[in-house]
């Protein structure tokens, strides 16, 4: 996956995160996890594109950037 195709997919999850949380009244248990889904695969996909980026900037191969596994992502919050 390219950074342009990262960035279609960012996109992509980006509109579906909007379309939840605009929704009026509570969300069922369903789209609560879905939305939480989204937050996570937003957050592999940013640190994904972070990675290609400082790959190429040191001259390495961008491909070899690899998804991260989401409690790894999720644990840089801490």
């Amino acid at each position: 996956m390219d950074n342009d195709e990262i960035l279609e997919n960012i996109g992509s999850l980006v509109e579906e995160e909007r379309a939840l949380r605009l929704r009026s009244g509570g969300l069922p248990d369903e789209e609560r996890a879905r939305l939480a889904e989204l937050e996570v695969r937003l957050d592999q996909c940013w640190d994904l594109l972070r990675q290609r980026r400082a790959k190429s900037e040191f001259g390495e191969d961008p491909d070899t950037a690899a998804v991260r596994p989401a409690a790894e992502v999720e644990g840089y919050r801490n």
